[in-house]
């Protein structure tokens, strides 16, 4: 990373922990995706810099968000923890009832007309949301060392699994919701998202390797909760031409290769199938000529996802030339990243549209500021958000 890099994620993280009230005073904006993003971004400016207050800010990060989306919205009658625990209790175990994703309007109460434009906007849990937020706590404990957060990342893997996933009346592989109520009591959306099994697979096993390396950790060890899950990612459609799509399957894909070198050979089918899955997906969005469209037309975040997923893409390749021995037989996964190592000038060209001043002063990139800037910067320094 050159100087110039580093100094513009450090700007952006700036203005980013100003204006969401993280280190000025005002009302904090939390939103779960969007910070789960920046906690790796300070982290990343931690290990870059070994500036200690890049650590701080991370950790105030995490204490921010459990005590705002851990706990009821001002506007709710319902007060205290959204898990129902006590105060003290509650803040020893703030992710035990998951968390909100941080939307502006209240969830819709149950006897709400569905709206599907409101509901975009609406409160309420997303799993996808919740896993990203595993993987930050996952990043922070080992980063910082302190435990803490590991347990809350299991905590909060626990409850996801156990209120999302659910059982047919027949026999088969069960579903997960894609949306649920702010305490998990009843599903919002309940159509299955296409890649939450996967990820929610993937970070379930995340969490166990990381787990057995602090042998007195109290955690739930996952093991049916990771089970639960792992029937669903049977024989998936994972093919999607979504640039955000295609940068969580790449990124799965590299997290899938760090767990086989870290000795985790568990469905040693599921890279191929994710592999295969992101080169047609690219095959089809390179074709497709977004690109081309006018700045107000494309959206910033979906297509920084992707560039986040190329470069995991970049590290992968030189993790599986460091670790040859562990892939032996593996010719038709390495003949796939090969060909999905064409399409990794994408990346560059997507971060040169970004960082101009015309197109971060454009309307559709105001309109989702924070996420597109947290991203951006993921983009541009990315290997803490990579790694498990």
């Amino acid at each position: 990373m050159t100087s110039s890099t580093l100094s513009k994620v450090e700007e952006i993280m700036a203005d980013f922990a100003r204006d969401t009230g993280l280190t000025a005073k005002r009302p904090p904006r939390r939103y779960l995706w969007t910070d789960a993003f920046a906690v790796c971004n300070y982290l990343e400016l931690y290990l870059r810099t070994d500036n200690s207050e890049y650590l701080d800010l991370a950790r105030r990060l995490v204490d921010q968000v459990h005590r705002v989306l851990g706990r009821h919205r001002v506007d709710d009658r319902r007060l205290g923890w959204i898990s129902g625990l006590g105060e003290e209790e509650g803040k020893e175990h703030p992710t035990v009832g998951g968390l909100r994703i941080g939307k502006d309007l209240p969830e819709r109460g149950e006897e709400d007309p569905y709206d599907s434009r409101l509901e975009w906007e609406r409160d309420g849990q997303y799993f996808h949301y919740l896993t990203k937020w595993m993987h930050a706590l996952n990043r922070i404990g080992r980063i910082s060392g302190d435990p803490t957060y590991l347990r809350w990342a299991g905590e909060l893997a626990e409850a996801a699994c156990t209120f999302f996933c659910y059982r047919p009346d027949a026999a088969g592989p069960g579903g997960m919701y894609w949306k649920m109520s702010i305490d998990l009591s009843r599903p919002l959306l309940r159509g299955m998202g296409q890649h939450d099994p996967l990820d929610g697979y993937i970070t379930c096993r995340e969490l166990q390797t990381v787990f057995r390396m602090f042998p007195d950790l109290e955690a739930p060890d996952l093991v049916l909760e990771t089970e639960k899950i792992e029937s669903m990612t049977r024989s998936p459609n994972l093919t999607t031409d979504d640039p955000l799509g295609l940068g969580g399957l790449l990124t799965d894909l590299f997290r899938l290769v760090q767990l086989s070198v870290g000795g985790d050979h568990r469905r040693p089918d599921l890279p191929v199938e994710v592999a295969r899955a992101a080169l047609m997906g690219l095959k089809d969005y390179a074709g497709n000529h977004m690109l081309d469209l006018p700045v107000d037309y494309r959206l910033a975040f979906r297509e920084l996802g992707l560039t986040i997923g190329l470069h995991g893409l970049e590290n992968m390749e030189e993790l599986i030339a460091a670790n040859a021995g562990h892939f032996q037989g593996e010719e038709y996964l390495f003949s796939l990243i090969r060909e999905l190592g064409n399409y990794l000038s994408l990346a560059g060209d997507l971060e040169d549209f970004w960082l101009k001043p015309e197109n971060i002063g454009s309307r559709g990139w105001k309109a989702h500021q924070d996420i597109n800037r947290v991203m951006l910067a993921t983009s541009l320094a990315p290997l803490v958000y990579l790694r498990i």
